[in-house]
């Protein structure tokens, strides 16, 4: 196996992150993984109806946790979704449940994605608070012009655990007036780890929906509506104690742009939506359980934003108010064996009201055609309130003095430099931000978290969590290559984790004990990633990713979910309508993990994966094809971020076919 690393390694990956490129704008670290038109998905990706987790996951900068087959966490510079911020079309949107089963992320269809912008640290503070950085799913839009139909059908297989895949879209344009609509299903069944071993509880089944519609009413003036309606159920989690019987999701907005006539102004768009979540984990599944448990979640958002860009002399500038009030709630109720005695009651995210308005300003400062700064401020007034006597109670047994409502005042800014000419190119930049704490760190209350076998309690007196940020990258293109190396480093006060409490019993029984949301001193977070790019010919291009992270907390502790040092590389052939691939992907081992944190040791992996694409055309119609196959060696794996050491899927060989009008 050593030996097809390295022959491997002299290959290249097929990088699906683009880097935006405008010479007249200074460069950040933002990575634009671009889709395009949905007819095109055939060709941006290895596996054209892939899932949201599996595109993501090609990206350099994010990484996923996951937990079964379905809706995998994100991560962006080592951190999870605490400490990250995830928009779709810039809506903020909060999931429903305390495990962290329903990322936002998994309301989107990869049929109706556009592309996933993602930016790095204080860089991501567009639409709110974040330390880590954010994510924008952007989902497709027609633009106007002249009348146009367009037609698709989406149908795939997956052999691993049967995955059945349906979808179709319908969209339309003309000079006023446009609509996109997309629908998409899903159904597998347990998938099974190498050597053949079936990974129980895996199976999932998911319906997407998503439709748009705009209006120019004005030639300067445009109104839009769209809804997404998704819905998941029978999902298993094998990494988990419980599954989930039912995740749904209705998200809605509308928005208005304004094209000003102002030479200053370019365009000024105002969004208001709402979005309402609700998810019920679900045991009755399970073989043994020792008391059955219901456990609902709900969480319903309003939001606004209104942003405006412009330009004057030399400096590109970008203003963005925006505003939220969410409502997150969960419950447990828990039913002994014996019906003579009593279930038990307890809110677990006890009806807590969150409102949060903030203002970002940023400006791009164009020196010459070489070089240019970019700054950018950010503040924010954040609000939580707890709205249930009970759940209030509740905390008040471990935070006497606690109060229903807390306000707290967040900040931001960031500067970063780029520098390019003859072909080089280099940037550095530095930030600092601050975060409030998460509705589970504040306020959660008897959260069993299965991989460290604690129940946490949330901490309503935490201080904000607070980042010093530095970056920097040198990167190198001419007509036939290209590499870039990219760095952050990051230095967080008062960051947030839980230690545990001997004095508290916990609730869930065979856990561990209870641990206490508390504030460390700091932690540091180190990344670094190297791309590289060679086109041999035409034909030919040869890609390679290779990453590396280290996190240490102040008492010199290894951080928990912190990636070792991982590569992707690929080789790609095209001509004409064909295309192909073929891929190694793999980490070393992990020797740096946080035993402190529950973490152990994850051994090292490598897998080959290969694809092949066609573009048939007949009749004003056409065909996209997409044939690979995944883990060919069939190797049984884990890695680091993967819940319990759940293993991933053996060998799946798949077919996707698009056929569009």
């Amino acid at each position: 196996m050593k030996k097809i690393i390295l022959l491997l390694l002299l290959n290249g990956f097929i990088s699906y992150a683009q880097e935006a490129k405008d010479s007249l704008l200074p460069k950040d670290l933002k990575e634009v993984i671009v889709i395009g038109k949905k007819t095109q998905i055939h060709e941006k990706l290895t596996k054209s109806l892939a899932t949201i987790d599996e595109f993501l996951d090609k990206g350099s900068k994010v990484d996923l946790v996951k937990r079964g087959a379905y809706a995998w966490e994100p991560i962006i510079n080592s951190m999870a979704t605490e400490r990250t911020l995830i928009t779709i079309d810039g809506m903020r949107i909060f999931g429903a449940c305390t495990d962290k089963m329903d990322p936002i992320t998994s309301y989107v269809e990869v049929s109706n994605l556009s592309q996933a912008t993602v930016n790095s640290g204080q860089q991501g503070s567009c639409f709110g608070s974040t330390i880590g950085g954010a994510i924008d799913l952007k989902r497709t839009q027609s633009k106007f012009g002249t009348p146009n139909w367009n037609f698709a059908l989406n149908t795939g297989f997956e052999s691993n655990n049967r995955q059945k895949i349906i979808g179709s879209s319908v969209n339309f344009a003309d000079s006023t007036y446009y609509f996109d609509t997309d629908i998409m299903f899903r159904e597998a069944e347990n998938y099974n780890a190498g050597n053949n071993r079936e990974i129980l509880y895996s199976q999932f089944r998911k319906l997407n929906f998503s439709g748009t519609t705009g209006f120019k009413f004005r030639q300067n003036q445009l109104i839009e509506a769209s809804v997404i309606y998704d819905k998941a159920t029978d999902v298993g989690y094998p990494a988990l104690p419980m599954d989930v019987s039912l995740a749904e999701a209705l998200i809605t907005s509308l928005k208005y742009v304004i094209l000003p006539k102002s030479p200053l102004l370019k365009d000024w768009e105002t969004k208001i939506y709402f979005n309402t979540i609700t998810h019920r984990m679900d045991d009755t599944t399970r073989p043994s359980v020792p008391i059955h448990m219901d456990m609902p979640g709900w969480s319903e958002t309003f939001g606004m934003y209104s942003k405006i860009s412009g330009l004057k002399n030399n400096h590109h500038f970008l203003a963005n108010l925006n505003s939220f009030y969410n409502k997150s709630v969960a419950e447990m109720t828990m039913y002994p064996a014996d019906p003579n005695e009593n279930s038990m009651f307890m809110y677990t995210w006890p009806d807590v009201r969150t409102f949060f308005t903030g203002l970002f300003v940023e400006d791009n400062w164009v020196f010459n055609c070489h070089s240019g700064l970019k700054i950018s401020v950010s503040i924010g007034s954040h609000t939580n309130e707890v709205a249930s006597d009970f759940g209030l109670q509740s905390l008040q047994i471990f935070y006497p003095e606690m109060e229903a409502q807390k306000s707290r005042f967040l900040k931001s800014m960031a500067v970063n430099y780029n520098y390019n000419k003859n072909n080089w190119e280099y940037g550095f930049g530095g930030g600092y931000g601050e975060r409030a704490p998460s509705v589970s760190e504040g306020y959660g209350f008897y959260l069993f978290n299965s991989s460290d076998r604690f129940d946490y309690i949330g901490n309503p007196n935490l201080k904000n969590e607070k980042s010093f940020e530095s970056n920097i990258f040198f990167g190198y293109k001419k007509e036939k290559i290209s590499t870039k190396i990219t760095s952050s480093y990051f230095h967080i006060t008062n960051y947030i984790i839980g230690t545990p409490d001997d004095i508290l019993v916990p609730m869930t029984i065979g856990a561990n004990g209870v641990k206490l949301y508390t504030a460390l001193d700091y932690a540091t977070i180190f990344n670094v990633d190297f791309n590289a790019e060679w086109t041999f010919s035409k034909k030919w291009k040869w890609n390679v990713n290779l990453l590396y992270s280290r996190g240490k907390d102040s008492n010199n502790n290894d951080l928990p979910l912190i990636n070792p040092l991982s590569y992707k590389t690929a080789l790609s052939y095209t001509q004409l309508k064909f295309n192909a691939t073929l891929e190694c992907v793999g980490n070393v081992t992990q020797n740096q993990f946080g035993a402190v944190y529950g973490e152990t040791k994850t051994p090292d992996f490598a897998l080959l994966n290969a694809n092949f694409g066609y573009k048939f055309s007949f009749a004003g119609s056409k065909l996209y094809t997409k044939i690979g196959a995944e883990n060919i060696l069939d190797n049984y794996y884990t890695t680091y971020s993967d819940w319990n050491k759940i293993p991933r899927m053996g060998r799946n060989i798949f077919v996707n076919l698009t056929f569009s009008l």
